[in-house]
Order: structure tokens, then C-alpha cells, then sequence
């Protein structure tokens, strides 16, 4: 039986794991949903680690109107991407993020609000990156041009050890100048403490006049946990780990079966569509 919601004023959704299939497509019924919100007076939007330009075709597939917040709210643009927001990483920070990111052999990549940079193009996962975003990264020897204007410093490996042991390090060493989380099992996301979901969350409620009791949030990622503790409806998604789907109000079905779409129609619209 469809559960009954609250006045849902605003959704904000994750993108990666979430409204898009694995191979990163958006589905017919994932995008009736959106519209579907849109038309009942409810806005939507969408946070996501990835940079602006990679969220751009979702922009534009999605008719959105609204500001989003790309690099897990290191920035909030406007749909053509203008930037009004940014939140830089503290630069005194910046070389022990990296420093410690390396001692733990991970490869590591800079965003900044307009560029992806890479030292090894030929690194883990920058061709799924690349798939995913829809762009190429700019290829640097050093990345100290850009470190003022950083926005995110993402920590890559194939080890998950690694990766949850040198995000703990990182957060060890930096203390509470940075935010370290993981979008992904091989990813840590360095940002500034105020680039973190449920700052995001905060921040659209604030720019949208939405209390947060009626902003309904959708995630699967560990990154996301923070934005389901500050809105009044959360939903996980069923391909999230354990821990993501204990965090939220709701667990949906996985990403691979329209969970986004069902999420939608059964916890923000009242809705039960088959």
C-alpha cells in the first residue's frame, strides 16, 4: 500500500546510483517522474559529485529550471551553470589532503568550478569518469595553478581498504578544514566542511523558502546520509549499502529498476504505479 506523504514542497536528488541506470542513462519513467513533480507545483533539483559541466545534459534532458549543486555542494549554479556559489577548499589544507591521498596510493584529481585535472590519464577510473561526465580531463604535470581555485580533491583507487583507511587519515590530519566522504567504494571527495549534502540541503531550503519538513531527499551513497538528517523525507535507494538505507525514512527499489520513478510516485506524490 502507498504510504502517505507529507506536503512535499521541494525533492532534491542525488544523480550517480540514484535518477540514472547503471550505465548512467535516464529512463522514460525516471523522467515522467520529474515532470510529474514539476507539474504538481513541487520543485526538483539535483546534487551531485560530479563537476557542472557533467550534469549539464541532465540539465537539459530534465527541462530544469532550478539551481543545482554539483561537487557534493562545493557549488551551486544556475542551469546554464553560472556559478553563485563556491565553497574552496582551505588552501592550507590542500597539500596535506594531497600529501595524504599519495602516502596511501591514490591517484589523485583536482576540480576547480570549470576543469577536471589529471596528472595520469591513464589512471583508475578516468575513463569511467570521463563516460560519465561526458568530458575529458585536462592532463597536468603539477597541480599547483589550480590549487587556490580547488573546489574538490578526490582521492582514486581500485582498493576500498585504501580508500576508507586513507579517508579517515585524511580526515585525521586535516581535522575540521575539510570534508572527506566517499561517492563511490574507489572514490575519496575532499571539500570544503561547507560542501557536503546536507549543507546542500540547507542551503536550497534557504533559496528555495522550503522548510527542511518539506524537502524529500533521494541517495545511495554514503555521501548522501548527511542530506537525509536534514530533510523531513529520505529515500535510499535499494542498491545502497546497509548502512545508507538504515539513514532514510524509505528504501526504494535499485537504480537498475526505476527506483527513482517508484520513489516518486509512492513517497512524494502518493502514488502506487506498477
Amino acid at each position: 500500500m502507498a504510504a502517505t506523504p507529507p506536503a512535499i514542497r521541494l525533492v532534491i536528488s542525488d544523480v550517480d546510483g540514484t535518477i540514472v541506470t547503471p550505465d548512467k542513462a535516464l529512463t522514460p519513467r525516471a523522467r515522467a517522474a520529474v515532470k510529474r513533480v514539476q507539474d504538481a507545483g513541487i520543485a526538483f533539483t539535483i546534487t551531485s559529485s560530479r563537476p557542472p559541466r557533467g550534469l549539464k545534459s541532465l540539465v537539459d534532458d530534465l527541462h530544469l529550471q532550478t539551481l543545482i549543486a554539483p561537487c557534493n555542494g562545493g557549488l551551486i549554479v544556475r542551469p546554464d551553470l553560472t556559478v553563485i556559489v563556491e565553497h574552496r577548499l582551505d588552501r592550507s589544507a590542500i597539500d596535506t589532503v594531497i600529501s595524504t591521498l599519495e602516502a596511501g596510493r591514490l591517484d589523485v584529481w583536482v576540480y576547480t568550478s570549470d576543469d577536471w585535472l589529471v596528472r595520469n590519464v591513464n589512471g583508475p577510473h578516468v575513463d569511467r569518469e570521463s563516460g560519465t561526465v561526458g568530458f575529458r580531463p585536462t592532463v597536468v604535470a603539477r597541480f599547483d595553478a589550480a590549487l587556490p581555485r580547488a573546489v574538490k580533491v578526490v582521492g582514486v583507487s581500485d582498493d576500498p581498504v585504501a580508500v576508507a583507511r586513507t579517508a579517515a587519515e585524511v580526515r585525521r590530519r586535516c581535522g575540521n578544514r575539510v570534508s572527506a566522504t566517499s561517492s563511490q567504494p574507489y572514490y575519496v571527495d575532499v571539500t570544503d566542511p561547507l560542501a557536503n549534502k546536507g549543507e546542500v540541503v540547507m542551503a536550497l531550503s534557504e533559496a528555495f523558502d522550503v522548510p527542511i519538513d518539506r524537502i524529500a531527499t533521494i541517495g545511495d551513497g554514503a555521501n548522501d546520509v548527511l542530506m537525509f538528517q536534514q530533510s523531513g523525507v529520505s529515500i535510499a535507494m535499494a542498491n545502497a549499502a546497509p548502512e545508507v538505507q538504515r539513514a532514510a525514512t524509505f528504501v526504494t527499489a535499485s537504480n537498475a529498476e526505476d527506483g527513482f520513478a517508484l520513489a516518486i510516485e509512492r513517497f512524494v506524490l502518493g502514488t502506487d504505479v506498477a
